[in-house]
């Protein structure tokens, strides 16, 4: 651990990809390494050892290679495959509509926070761990940091990139509880398809399945979202039924499903608020817990900390702040709401289910409009430049 020192510009709470990324950007914007506290409660290998799968759309990739972090083992997804289960209609978005190497990539949530402690250490920035902030003092000309052992951090300015899941949060001002469990693990398909992944919304919630290499060989990442009883009796299921169930849900496109991991499972919810105080903000899961469909909670946190990075490096302050509410509110607001509506318009049964899959048909032959959609997944309400320098 670097040598702490109290006074700082900016103190970071919560060193996961989006805190990570946070500070690595700050030190790329000009921000001396040794100004930057990073504060989190696990030892780093706790959070390198987490198995976890997680999506990285196309701008996340172009945000990692900037701070030399793209150095970890990712399968790239070339095409999406949309459908609702018992109804016609699909859309397929492909790569090669927006002249992309990938529309994004699936890889180690632990493989991520390793590559970008590695560009932070590289970068000189104080990593404190494990600790907690016990307490925050905010003034008029800073902000002070009480940690759980003793240590008091200053700063102009205090970020929040600590997360955790719905039903573990503080509730904020836009809630919601979908009554669904995800169900999480790794499985294997008799006749995979290279590449593609798949959204699939059932009458209980959304299906994903997503493309993933490693050493076990070829196999999907599945989110599988479920009401919590039903969530319960997946994870307690023999693998054998298990995967019958799978397969009914999901049907026939990959053949049978012949293996499964350890099952997890989490709470879903939208729990959501732009607050911020004149010396402190959120971002990430700590401003906006989302549903998982469409994978863009984490997307969303990394937009969120390209911008405030480019902002804080230009002024530390008050003016930071502001400006970083004003320029995040569009995308912040958009993609909540996108995914919000995703979650609870799939869900059920009826002629409004009918009615939604003629609209995924339509979406497959308006290019425009997949085109637009493709890109707000990639990148965000504002597009490219939401990532980029200015």
């Amino acid at each position: 651990m670097q040598e702490h020192k109290e006074n700082v510009d900016i103190a970071i709470c919560g060193a996961g990809p989006v805190g990570l990324a946070l500070a690595a950007l700050l030190t790329r914007r000009g921000v001396e390494g040794s100004r930057i506290a990073l504060i989190d409660a696990r030892a780093l290998g706790q959070s390198i050892s987490d198995p976890r799968s997680i999506a990285l759309a196309w701008g996340s990739r172009m945000l990692l290679d900037e701070v030399g972090a793209w150095t970890f083992p990712a399968t790239a997804i070339h095409t999406i495959h949309v459908s609702r289960r018992g109804q016609l209609g699909r859309s397929v978005l492909d790569r090669a509509e927006h002249k992309l190497d990938a529309l994004g990539y699936v890889t180690r949530y632990g493989d991520v926070v390793d590559a970008l402690a590695r560009a932070v250490e590289r970068a000189g920035v104080q990593v404190i761990r494990p600790a907690r902030v016990a307490s925050v003092e905010e003034t008029a000309d800073h902000v002070s940091l009480t940690l759980d052992d003793g240590r008091t951090i200053t700063a102009q300015v205090a970020v929040g990139a600590e997360g955790g899941v719905f039903g573990h949060q503080d509730v904020k001002g836009q809630t919601r509880d979908y009554g669904q469990s995800a169900v999480i693990a790794r499985v294997s398909a008799a006749t995979p398809i290279p590449h593609r992944a798949f959204e699939r919304f059932t009458d209980e919630g959304p299906l994903a399945l997503l493309p993933q290499e490693g050493a076990d060989g070829f196999q999907y990442a599945l989110v599988w979202c479920v009401q919590p009883e039903r969530a319960a009796a997946l994870q307690a299921m023999e693998e054998a039924r298990f995967l019958l169930e799978l397969g009914e849900a999901f049907g026939g496109r990959l053949g049978k499903f012949i293996k499964v991991s350890a099952r997890f499972a989490y709470p879903l919810g939208l729990n959501a608020e732009p607050h911020a105080t004149t010396r402190t903000v959120a971002i990430g899961n700590a401003a906006q817990t989302l549903h998982p469909v469409a994978g863009q909670g984490l997307n969303l946190g990394l937009r969120d900390a390209a911008v405030l990075a480019r902002l804080l490096a230009r002024s530390a302050g008050p003016e930071g702040v502001k400006r970083f509410l004003d320029e995040r509110a569009q995308d912040r607001k958009l993609t909540i709401a996108m995914t919000d509506a995703m979650a609870r318009a799939f869900v059920g049964s009826g002629p409004l289910q009918s009615v939604l899959g003629l609209g995924l048909a339509a979406l497959d032959v308006v290019q425009p409009a997949r085109t637009m959609l493709g890109e707000l997944m990639m990148y965000g309400r504002r597009g490219g430049s939401a990532l980029l320098p200015r």
